[in-house]
């Protein structure tokens, strides 16, 4: 079985896919408590807290697993188009300290997930120059969550590397499974949910607020805010009267990023609602686990 440490970890969206995949996960690493303590309450194996920007120490510890595969999603918020998107804000680093633990470790193959924002910034040509340096062949592109089993319009640049392979290698296989058509929130859900509309917040009341299940979702946040009163119907809403419409509760949420229903989060709500938004959907991360299984045992 091909063997991962995941950095970054979060809450496990990660993980989670790529076990479900057939990888089995050896560590995971991250500095967030309350991200840890959900992942200890969904996970066996062995969870460390460690600030990750010290890479001589994460270097250190990652070594001693011999990984086949390092995941991970560096911290996206200084890159992503609900933050400040300033690449010199400090957490943009961790991009860098993430190339410089995979290139000391130098498992046979790495995988990246972040925003799509980072393809225009300078961290992400720092990363990819260390490493092309340490030998591996890079396959970088941006999938839609919606095509991958998600219901969720939701965009995310994804990197895999492989010693001595060459650029582009496993684009096929990131590409040849997606759907055709996005899921829709329906669809996904079943009877699950008993809804035909929900609110979700939008960041300007230039925006509809209002989405039918009968699509993806947008993108799910890490806040969850009800409906302010007095709102108004937007033209783009699709409804007539606000009856009957709420937000999505956490739970819904947590499944809309594909985790299971009974996964559990451990934190404040406003923790929770954050590790929500800001998880890797479960199932993205099963598809891009599946195309380096499939690429591998080809």
């Amino acid at each position: 079985m091909m063997r991962a440490v995941d950095l970054f970890c979060g809450c496990g969206g990660l993980s989670l896919g790529f076990q479900l995949a057939g990888i089995g996960v050896l560590a995971a690493y991250d500095i967030w408590p309350d991200a840890l303590a959900t992942y200890r309450a969904n996970f066996t194996h062995e969870t460390h807290s460690l600030d990750l920007s010290d890479a001589a120490a994460a270097i250190a510890a990652v070594q001693g697993h011999t990984p086949d595969i390092i995941i991970g999603g560096p911290p996206c918020q200084d890159f992503s188009s609900a933050g400040k998107r300033d690449e010199e804000n400090g957490r943009g680093d961790l991009t860098v300290r993430y190339a410089d633990i995979v290139c000391a470790v130098r498992p046979e193959w790495f995988m990246m997930e972040n925003v799509p924002r980072i393809t225009r910034s300078q961290k992400l040509a720092t990363a990819e120059q260390q490493f092309r340096a340490a030998g591996y062949g890079l396959t970088s592109t941006v999938l839609d969550a919606s095509l991958c089993g998600v219901p969720q319009r939701r965009k995310r640049f994804i990197m895999v590397g492989r010693l001595g392979e060459r650029d582009d290698f496993l684009l096929q296989a990131l590409t040849a499974h997606c759907a055709r058509t996005p899921l829709s929130v329906a669809a996904y859900f079943g009877d699950k949910l008993p809804l035909s509309h929900y609110y979700r917040h939008p960041r300007s009341y230039a925006r509809r607020g209002i989405f039918s299940t009968q699509e993806p979702s947008p993108t799910v946040r890490g806040v969850n805010r009800p409906i302010p009163s007095g709102y108004r119907i937007h033209p783009g809403d699709g409804v007539e009267s606000l009856e009957g419409i709420r937000p999505l509760t956490s739970r819904e949420r947590s499944m809309i990023q594909t985790f299971p229903e009974e996964f559990r989060f451990v934190g404040t709500q406003s923790s929770v609602e954050q590790m929500i938004g800001n998880a890797v959907p479960v199932n993205l991360a099963r598809h891009v686990a599946r195309a380096i299984l499939e690429y591998r045992a080809s």
